[in-house]
């Protein structure tokens, strides 16, 4: 049987939706707002969360863009304020919420995210993964895809985030271009610490991509054997074969500038390589390099006579020529 207060709650709901429903969208909106700072007074946030999720929707629906969007900030200062960490449900409402405010009402719209965002981070800076997925299928369905491509490099989405890269690439890019558009976003997820959706969007990207369509190399594009090559470096930890792949594939990783930092990024959150000094000559990639060698003259302790005879790149660059792959 409900409570008298649930009732109360249900009743007032009803009347709130047929004033949305008549057209008084005005005094609906005010009267929201009211119950907003009573019901936070009397921190009866569970109550109030499921009104204002359901007067948003009432407002958008009932193209009241604008009304909506506040509904929906005021929704997210509530999970704020009430420290609800139930990500998994209103990551989900939230980007439904995001969907229907639409585009036309950028500046509402862009301050909702943000908000969204700012809750679901949980004392982090990127925000849950979970959101960052739901908007970005948003956004994929508005063919927004480089927004889309954004939000899923902070999602664990690989799958998604490789099929849409197909299509955007397809769509926008030019037919050379097809291996920097899976690189970038490889990369990116490395520099987040992501190596499993790194590996996971490289694979389904291979696999998918009309003009590949191939699992392992040796792959007809270079660039595309370095991150394959790469993701197995990452697996053995073995600084030495991250140094010689980057000295192989110098001339495909020239081809974007942002390749470097990321691989400088990489280096140092997977191999415990030291941020690279500035170099008079030899260019950014020649500081990458002497970087990758002196951290192998570090490490060279551990390794056996022969290779302390020998510059440390010699034996990965007979395997990595072995293959043949270019």
């Amino acid at each position: 049987m409900a409570t008298p207060g649930c009732r109360g709650v249900s009743r007032l709901l009803e009347k709130l939706e047929n004033s949305v429903k008549n057209g008084e969208y005005y005094e609906a909106h005010q009267m929201y707002r009211t119950l907003y700072f009573r019901y936070v007074g009397q921190k009866n946030y569970k109550d109030l969360k499921d009104m204002l999720y359901q007067g948003s929707i009432l407002f958008l629906d009932a193209n009241q863009k604008a009304s909506g969007a506040d509904l929906g900030l005021l929704l997210i200062d509530v999970l704020i304020k009430s420290e609800d960490k139930s990500t998994e449900i209103w990551c989900r409402k939230l980007s439904t919420l995001f969907a229907k405010i639409g585009t036309t009402y950028a500046t509402e719209r862009d301050s909702f995210l943000v908000q969204a965002v700012k809750w679901s981070s949980l004392g982090s800076s990127r925000g849950d993964p979970a959101l960052h997925q739901y908007i970005a299928k948003v956004y994929w369905d508005e063919l927004n895809y480089n927004q889309a491509r954004h939000h899923y490099i902070h999602s664990q989405d690989g799958k998604n985030c490789a099929k849409l890269l197909i299509e955007f690439q397809m769509t926008k890019g030019f037919k050379c271009e097809i291996d920097l558009f899976v690189a970038q976003a490889v990369l990116q997820f490395l520099c987040l610490r992501n190596q499993i959706t790194a590996s996971q969007t490289f694979t389904t990207y291979t696999e998918n991509h009309p003009t590949i369509k191939k699992a392992e190399p040796p792959y007809l594009l270079p660039l595309l054997n370095f991150l394959w090559f790469l993701l197995q470096a990452l697996e053995t930890k073995k600084l030495q074969t991250f140094a010689v792949l980057c000295e192989q594939y110098q001339k495909s990783l020239e081809r974007d500038p942002c390749y470097l930092q990321y691989l400088d990024k990489i280096g140092q959150l997977f191999f415990g390589l030291k941020p690279p000094q500035p170099k008079k000559s030899g260019g950014l990639f020649g500081s990458l390099i002497d970087n990758f060698l002196e951290g192998l003259e570090d490490g060279s302790d551990d390794d056996d006579e022969s290779a302390r005879g020998n510059p440390a790149p010699s034996t990965s660059r007979q395997l990595l020529e072995s293959a043949d792959l270019d």
